[in-house]
């Protein structure tokens, strides 16, 4: 299917009906869909790097907050019911060599070629939004209907075996008087990235436009806005493209594989 259809789900949509819609074709961003359940990044690679981007997560857990890994060749994930990996995310990316080659709205025939495909899923901050937005700390990409803005930046993450990248952003803007706000509320939730990683100035992390997102869409800004940025489940996308392992799936940025877990399960 073409992927064009009118935009359907939102915050009171289950998590399982979001799935069952992306399974059917449906393309859109993930952002503001099924509230009190947490979202989550995903990467595909062969068995001979799951290794070498285990120990990078690990090393690198703000970015790359481990949610779930699947066993060799497994599609179900635990942290969601009847859910299917290779047909619930509403868009992949197949890379080759760390090049882009492909961006698709089902992978299950990958999986017919081949048996050796280690998943990962990785905490997402679109899981914090709602109770951002539950304290009056507005969304603007939400609000909008946009996907949220990411960025690669200058801070370096720790290199682990073949894998070794820069930390990829993502920004929200959002009134002075809230900012501590912000940042307490996201630090209760520090399996899907936490606290903030930088506020302000974005040329002191390398982001040189903050109008031109090298993922995402262009920032929606009011009056007085300060961005904030938090580090974004997008840099083991950034990872294949410096390290080019032979091949990999991964979702396209903003469009998240939505669990059956409650936000509240990773509040601490």
């Amino acid at each position: 299917m073409s992927g064009n259809k009118q935009r359907t789900l939102n915050e009171t949509s289950s998590p399982a009906v979001a799935r069952a819609q992306f399974r059917e074709g449906d393309v859109q961003p993930t952002a503001g869909i099924s509230r009190g359940f947490a979202q989550a990044n995903m990467i595909v690679l062969p068995e001979v790097y799951a290794y070498d981007f285990l120990l990078f997560a690990q090393r690198n857990p703000k970015p790359c907050p481990l949610l779930e890994v699947l066993d060799r060749g497994e599609t179900r994930p635990r942290i969601a019911e009847h859910a299917d990996i290779r047909s619930d995310i509403p868009k992949y990316r197949i890379w080759q060599d760390g090049e882009l080659v492909e961006e698709v709205t089902d992978i299950s025939d990958i999986w017919q070629t081949r048996d050796d495909l280690v998943t990962f899923l990785i905490g997402c901050s679109f899981t914090f939004e709602f109770p951002l937005m539950e304290a009056g700390i507005a969304m603007h990409h939400i609000d909008a209907g946009r996907n949220v803005p990411m960025y690669d930046t200058s801070i370096p993450c720790s290199s682990a075996g073949v894998f070794s990248s820069s930390m990829v952003v993502s920004m929200r803007g959002i009134q002075p008087n809230r900012i501590a706000d912000a940042v307490r509320i996201s630090g209760y939730y520090p399996s899907v990235h936490g606290t903030p990683v930088h506020v302000g100035d974005a040329r002191s992390i390398g982001i040189e436009n903050l109008q031109s997102p090298q993922y995402g869409d262009a920032p929606v800004l009011e009056d007085g806005d300060i961005p904030v940025f938090w580090a974004c489940g997008v840099t083991p996308q950034a990872a294949v493209m410096a390290s080019k392992p032979s091949f990999a799936i991964t979702h396209a940025p903003g469009h998240m594989f939505i669990t059956d877990v409650p936000d509240q399960r990773y509040m601490v």
